[in-house]
């Protein structure tokens, strides 16, 4: 006689099936938060940042105002003007 609850998951070797999926559950997070904590450390290290980037960096920081940060922008969009024609 065969009981229903008793079927091929639960005796023989169904529960490598169910080992197997958590094996691959626990892998896939573990590949995720790895890559995770990776991207974010490195992420600072991405590249020289550009001239704009550091003006708008102390801009927000409140180290220059208004008149300086515009004034230093425009200098900037000059100097690349000219690199450009170069």
């Amino acid at each position: 006689m065969t009981s229903y609850y008793w079927n091929d998951w639960y005796s023989g070797f169904g529960y490598v099936l169910w080992f197997g999926l958590i094996v691959l559950l626990f892998s896939g997070l573990g590949n995720w938060g790895y890559t995770y904590r990776a991207h974010r450390r490195f992420a600072a290290f991405a590249g020289p940042k550009d001239a704009l980037d550091i003006l708008d960096e102390r801009y927000a920081r409140g180290d220059i105002t208004r008149e300086q940060y515009s004034a230093m922008k425009s200098e900037i969009a000059v100097s690349h003007q000219q690199l450009r024609r170069a």
